[in-house]
């Protein structure tokens, strides 16, 4: 029931939304000039899995693609245009093999099983679609933080397929709890350290007009305070410790950033509509299930008004 209220609420929204967008005529084109960016949220992410296979189900696809930490993983597989295989491996593939524990901290100094994750579910679970990946004429950038400056890092990768999934992995790569992961000889970690909604990266790049899928509801704020990281962590990247002491200011300024983007008219946001039940490590099937079918079918409502050009 409480699903099914979920849902009615969200189709309410979409004739509210569909009216009002044509009566200020703020109906978005989608084209040439338009960017997809994929913020992460470790679990929360299945919302993100729910939206990509919306637009695999009607044949939309962007030049460009910016994508972070949870977000650079499942949008690799909209890259390869693999419906549902995002959805399996955050969820089904969740059930199944209990891929998140503290356990993995012993075994691969990770909370979770990395080995699975990046060598057994591309390699042969639901092995990853290469080829079509190179095939798709579409640009996909994935943000990693670099330990060593600090900043972020948009990573691009066509060509090498162990480099692809080492940089995926690298942006996916929690602090504290997930080991540092070397690209090109560099130190990453996870992408969302530094900037964890990329819009203004597309937008520097000539992408006018974005889709920017977030894992949060609008007004969300992080209410937590930022804490200067003390010396004896990460101690051989200064510069990480930095940034790791204003993630919480950083986030909060992008989410105000994105709503008044969005208020211009100038993106189109797609996300929660109420307050999350789903954390970052959730291992709830049922929750992640609702999740992903919110992200669906909220997605049909802020994009189902667009106008696709090729």
């Amino acid at each position: 029931m409480k699903h099914l209220i979920k849902y009615a609420k969200i189709l309410i929204s979409f004739g509210i939304f569909i009216n009002f967008t044509r009566k200020l005529g703020i109906i978005m084109e989608i084209g040439k000039h338009t960017g997809l960016v994929l913020e992460g949220g470790g679990m929360r992410g299945v919302f993100t899995c729910g939206v990509l296979d919306w637009l695999l189900d009607h044949h939309v696809d962007f030049p460009y693609t910016v994508a972070v930490s949870a977000g650079a993983c499942n949008g690799l597989s909209y890259m390869s245009r693999q419906r549902g295989r995002a959805k399996y491996s955050n969820i089904d593939m969740l059930k199944k093999y209990k891929y998140i524990g503290m356990r993995f901290l012993w075994t691969q100094h990770s909370i979770l099983n990395q080995e699975l994750l990046y060598k057994d579910f591309p390699e042969r679970i639901v092995p990853y679609d290469f080829e079509a990946y190179r095939a798709n004429p579409g640009v996909f950038e994935m943000v990693t933080t670099n330990c060593l400056t600090g900043r972020a890092n948009y990573l691009l990768e066509k060509e090498n397929y162990n480099r692809l999934i080492r940089i995926a992995k690298a942006s996916s790569s929690l602090p504290y709890v997930c080991p540092v992961v070397m690209v090109d000889r560099e130190p990453m970690l996870d992408g969302g350290i530094v900037d964890s909604i990329p819009v203004e990266r597309a937008m520097s790049l000539g992408y006018e007009r974005n889709v920017v899928v977030l894992t949060r509801n609008r007004g969300y704020r992080k209410t937590g305070r930022d804490i200067r990281i003390p010396s004896f962590i990460y101690r051989r990247f200064p510069r990480l410790r930095v940034a790791l002491s204003h993630r919480c200011e950083c986030y909060n300024r992008q989410l105000e950033l994105i709503e008044q983007l969005e208020d211009e008219g100038k993106i189109l946001v797609v996300r929660p509509l109420e307050k999350l039940e789903v954390d970052r490590l959730e291992d709830n099937i049922g929750k992640l299930t609702a999740l992903y079918e919110e992200g669906y079918a909220c997605a049909g409502t802020v994009l189902g008004t667009c106008i696709f050009n090729e």
